[in-house]
């Protein structure tokens, strides 16, 4: 196999997923052959392959060394894909709130314990001190 083969292979989309997705959008009465799919494949990986080369020659241009959510919205801008902004933005604005509300259930665990950050810290010590004994105890190491 050549390395454009594996390459090509490396650079790909889960086929199940991508027959999901073609299964929910087209009508039920029609077919959608493996060709065309491993076809819309391809255009979908060209595709991100696309949008990810000129964010990241946005990127560069600002002297950035990560690929921001905005450097994404103004490559689909600059490249004619303007009518996909919008969409991208809620998509955007979904993630950053599933984000949050992450961290905010995090926050809410340490204040569920009812212990102040120094109890938490003295309990944490002592577990690992704990740890350490029975530790060089089973390997019969004196303290």
């Amino acid at each position: 196999m050549s390395d454009r083969e594996n390459l090509n292979d490396d650079l790909s989309l889960p086929k199940a997923t991508v027959q999901k997705i073609v299964s929910e959008i087209i009508p039920g009465d029609l077919v959608f052959s493996r060709d065309t799919r491993d076809a819309l494949i391809e255009c979908c990986v060209e595709f991100i392959g696309l949008i990810s080369t000129e964010a990241n020659d946005i990127a560069e241009g600002e002297s950035k060394k990560t690929i921001a959510s905005e450097h994404v919205i103004k490559a689909l801008q600059e490249l004619g894909f303007s009518d996909y902004i919008e969409p991208i933005k809620d998509v955007i604005q979904e993630h950053k709130e599933t984000q949050k509300q992450g961290r905010e259930r995090k926050v809410g665990r340490l204040e569920a314990s009812g212990m102040s950050e120094e109890e938490l810290l003295r309990k944490q010590e002592e577990l690992f001190g704990l740890a350490r004994s029975k530790l060089n105890q089973e390997n019969g190491i004196d303290q």
